[in-house]
């Protein structure tokens, strides 16, 4: 009998080549959960978070324009992928086993492709797709050692033998499914100004009042007004400079300050999530974002401060590196932010005022935990929503004043929907 992975029994080919679907299978599952559940949350309390470091981050490949093509998640065809070859392992033929060696080296050079722009380019790796990643190219190597056709002369020989009936098959498959992934899309997509949208205002107005940080930043990525509390939206930004999810939400904040003109004040709250010059919460994340911090702190005026924040979070992948700061600290004349009590002082003091919010985790001594967190006209939200569903809140903020003739909240506001 042939060499093969699968034609042979249940040898430990056959064995691993079913694992290593399995593990695709997992793999992608839970990489499309994820996508939803990041892009279309339907709480307020669900606000995502995979962001185990500045690198090991699946929030940064769930929010970038290649996640999903055309409402298809890309975590779907690696789904059918790996179901192939769970099924070629569990229903072995040799037609079966060169369609799925065929697809395997076609499915590694997309794995390569996508690693090498999430590295590369996003500046991340989410540990989810490394999961799928590892999977496939372990199958892939299966199929190169053990697969049926080994000893066939020629690369063309030996990968290039699908069944045209497999193919044509998962194409049938690939695009029905591809199809239904793109109407729920839509489905949700349409649900976070609709039904969803509602929702969330309701729960953000069912949050518990918590009070502003007794020392709010001086430094502020919008203002409406000169006091803090005078206007209809008011945000103060916990952030960590170096926070991949911070600078999603940044640029979710640039798009409503411009719908918002005039009517939202937002305060960055810097929260570095780094052991250097943060003690209230026992996270070390981001080296290099305390640095960053007392820099941005040691900003001359208003107009410095906001370039400086653009800049890096436009940079963030390189500022992690200490020759990026270096130059970035000539570039501003912040050298020596290190050595600047002043500004380090002023960093503390807002770290500090972390401490004064109840505990939200049973993980961590105080509410604020994690970056981002916002409290948004006295009321916490962690995490990261839809635009949607912020714009929604804003909406109803402003609404809110203006019906109260300049009262910040009325309490017994009705959400749509009721």
């Amino acid at each position: 009998m042939q060499q093969s992975v699968t034609l042979s029994g249940w040898t430990v080919p056959r064995v691993l080549s079913a694992v290593f679907g399995l593990g695709m299978i997992v793999a992608s599952a839970m990489t499309i959960e994820h996508y939803f559940a990041a892009n279309f949350p339907e709480s307020i309390f669900e606000g995502s978070f995979c962001d185990i470091s500045a690198f090991f981050n699946c929030d940064s490949s769930a929010f970038s324009n290649i996640s999903a093509i055309a409402g298809v998640p890309l975590g779907y065809p690696g789904l059918l992928v790996g179901g192939l070859v769970m099924l070629g392992a569990l229903f072995p033929s040799a037609s079966f086993e060169r369609s799925n060696k065929f697809i395997a080296l076609i499915n590694a050079v997309g794995v390569v492709t996508l690693l090498c722009y999430t590295v590369f380019f996003l500046g991340s790796l989410c540990l989810l797709c490394g999961g799928y990643y590892l999977s496939s190219l372990a199958s892939f190597v299966l199929f190169w050692m053990y697969g049926v056709d080994r000893g066939q002369v020629g690369f063309i020989a030996r990968f290039f033998r699908p069944s045209l009936k497999h193919l044509a098959t998962y194409a049938v498959v690939l695009l029905v499914g591809a199809y239904g992934f793109s109407l729920f899309h839509d489905a949700k997509e349409d649900a976070q100004t609709g039904g969803v949208a509602g929702r969330i205002v309701d729960q953000f107005y069912s949050l518990p009042l918590v009070d502003n940080p007794s020392f709010i930043s001086p430094f502020w990525t919008a203002q409406a007004t000169e006091s803090f509390t005078d206007a209809p939206i008011q945000i103060v930004d916990f952030a960590d400079p170096l926070c991949p999810d911070c600078r999603f939400l940044a640029d979710q904040l640039a798009i409503l300050k411009e719908e918002f003109a005039g009517q939202m004040n937002v305060s960055f709250q810097f929260f570095p999530l780094e052991g250097v010059c943060n003690d209230v919460v026992e996270k070390d994340l981001h080296p290099g974002a305390c640095e960053v911090s007392w820099m941005m702190a040691k900003a001359p005026d208003s107009e410095t401060f906001l370039a400086m924040h653009d800049e890096v979070f436009a940079n963030l992948r390189a500022a992690r590196a200490p020759e990026w700061r270096v130059d970035f600290a000539q570039r501003y004349g912040v050298e020596g932010a290190a050595e600047d009590e002043e500004a380090k002082s002023l960093i503390q003091r807002m770290i500090q005022t972390g401490t004064e919010y109840a505990q939200t985790s049973e993980q961590f001594s105080h509410g604020i935990r994690s970056t981002p967190t916002m409290i948004i006209n006295n009321r916490m939200v962690i995490g990261t929503l839809p635009i949607e569903q912020m714009r929604a809140i804003f909406q109803s903020l402003v609404a809110d004043y203006e019906q109260g003739g300049g009262q910040r909240f009325i309490e017994n506001w009705v959400g749509p929907g009721d």
